[in-house]
């Protein structure tokens, strides 16, 4: 009890101000390792971390003095396996984007995708997003109908109605505009995918397997969003995940 009082007479406002950066800094973290991708090489990090400290406490000579020599070979590794990743969190840093998320502009963007998607997904219909980072989709582009709109939930899901003559091609958003609409994308040939996708889920993987694009499908038959990113697919997402990738991922690195 004492030296529970006697922390707490020793708390400062700077020591929650520490607390708080650290809960942020950590959430970013989660944030990044939960995209399927990474999920399996940090564990094996966070094996060989564990495998140092039980070396290191039990005085296993041997195995404490590999890992220690190692050490800075994982550090290396890791920081060569997520430099895509790490880049662009720096960037958003250097932007002020690590604390405020994104510009405005891109926040409002999100927004309206996200929006969009909702609403899809309440009325069962059918969607596939891509939105281009820093590989041109030129010829993804070309395959489709010009558009140059803004992007807005409104237009999003008037394109994707069943009606209309785009709405089995995929849309692309480029520059924060809708740039095409029924536009074809290439469908991965992975044998491990579910069987259980279709020809969107396909195409969402074979377009960010080629390219550094984020997909976002819409199954109008299991009424799920999910997140293409990498030749890597997240599914089944809600809303809010997806506006939280987007946010993460979305930003275009200069």
């Amino acid at each position: 009890m004492n030296s529970l009082v006697t922390l707490f007479n020793n708390f400062r406002f700077a020591d929650v101000f520490d607390i708080l950066i650290v809960s942020y800094v950590t959430y970013q973290i989660l944030l990044l390792i939960r995209e399927v991708r990474a999920t399996r090489i940090v564990a094996g990090f966070a094996v060989l971390f564990l495998a140092a400290v039980v070396a290191s406490q039990f005085h296993l000579l041997t195995l404490d003095w590999l890992l220690s020599n190692l050490g800075p070979f994982f550090i290396i590794a890791f920081v060569v396996v997520f430099q895509p990743d790490l880049r662009r969190i720096i960037t958003q840093i250097g932007r002020g984007g690590f604390w405020g998320g994104v510009f405005q502009g891109e926040a409002a963007l999100f927004k309206e995708i996200t929006n969009a998607v909702r609403d899809m997904v309440k009325s069962r219909r059918g969607a596939l997003v891509v939105i281009e980072r820093d590989d041109s989709l030129q010829s993804v582009f070309e395959s489709g109908t010009k558009v140059d709109a803004d992007v807005t939930a409104t237009l999003l899901v008037t394109l994707f109605a069943s009606h209309s003559p785009l709405h089995d091609g995929a849309v692309v958003i480029r520059g924060g505009k809708i740039a095409a609409a029924g536009c074809i994308l290439p469908l991965s040939q992975n044998p491990n995918l579910s069987k259980s996708y279709g020809t969107r889920h396909r195409a969402a993987v074979g377009i960010t397997e080629e390219t550094d694009a984020l997909a976002i499908v819409v199954s109008e038959e299991s009424h799920t969003i999910a997140f293409a990113m990498a030749g890597k697919i997240t599914p089944e997402i809600d809303g809010d995940t997806l506006e939280e990738m987007l946010t993460l991922y979305g930003t275009k690195v200069d």
